[in-house]
């Protein structure tokens, strides 16, 4: 398996991708080196994820240090939502202004794991998605096994808070409630992987402005590259099975991506 040479082509690599979910201190090589390479094949700017107290700080000086290309988001995962508490709201009401960071995430209920209790759970999911509501950010939001209490709080936050739904793997129920809650849906590597049908079914009637292409590395490495760490540079193996499963060329496939990441993500061209 190749990637198409369009990927190659000026007119993509002008127009360039945008990782909107990485986690940049999780991976083996410097987050220098994976900038690096991934600026290598067109991946321009890169969103690199809060996911608990102790990362906040972390992904923060990483958009810093590595400005204009690298942002972050700030929030706390499910699996962490124990560690969830008022010192930690107010943290992330005193930086989320930065322009550096550009949603409130990654957060969301995770009940195949139950790191955190349920009720934990749901409560750090809803408070900071009052967070993102008082402060006109978008979310990143986590869901697994946790569907009809996902599709609750979407909906009681319905045209009040914009976002996502990272590395999509639920139902079509789940992702046609999400789409008529007004959120968008994101796909990782997953889509490529020869089990993940029902994945490419959500992916077809996913409309193309409110689709987004991510890593999640270093997880998920799309197919060819299973058994490798990921990395932002290997989301162009992704976009390239979404580019089939909508069938659109390359470029203009490419140019909806990033219309969408800047749309949802206005900070990222320097707008509130």
């Amino acid at each position: 398996m190749e990637l198409n040479p369009a990927f190659h082509s000026d007119e993509v690599k002008n127009t360039g991708w945008i990782d909107i979910h990485c986690h940049l201190n999780f991976l083996e090589v410097s987050p220098e080196q994976a900038l690096q390479e991934a600026e290598a094949v067109g991946v321009q700017k890169l969103i690199t994820i809060g996911t608990e107290p102790k990362d906040l700080e972390v992904v923060l000086e990483l958009a810093d240090r590595l400005s204009p290309k690298v942002f972050c988001t700030l929030g706390i995962h499910p699996h962490e939502a124990k560690l969830y508490t008022s010192e930690i709201r107010d943290y992330l009401i005193q930086h989320l202004p930065s322009p550096r960071v550009v949603a409130v995430g990654e957060i969301g209920l995770d009940f195949y794991y139950n790191n955190s209790p349920k009720d934990v759970q749901v409560q750090a999911f809803r408070e900071q998605m009052e967070i993102a509501q008082t402060m006109n950010l978008p979310v990143q939001i986590h869901t697994r096994d946790a569907e009809p209490e996902t599709i609750e709080i979407l909906k009681d936050f319905s045209g009040k808070v914009r976002g996502i739904i990272h590395c999509f793997t639920g139902t079509e129920a789940l992702g046609r409630a999400a789409l008529d809650c007004g959120f968008n849906i994101s796909f990782s590597g997953i889509v490529t992987f020869k089990n993940a049908q029902d994945l490419r079914d959500v992916a077809s009637f996913v409309p193309v402005d409110r689709m987004h292409v991510e890593t999640d590395s270093p997880f998920l490495s799309p197919i060819p590259l299973r058994g490798k760490k990921n990395q932002p540079a290997h989301m162009l193996w992704t976009a390239q099975k979404l580019c089939e499963i909508k069938n659109l060329d390359i470029p203009t496939f490419c140019n909806q991506m990033k219309l969408n990441a800047e749309k949802m993500f206005p900070r990222i061209l320097g707008r509130n």
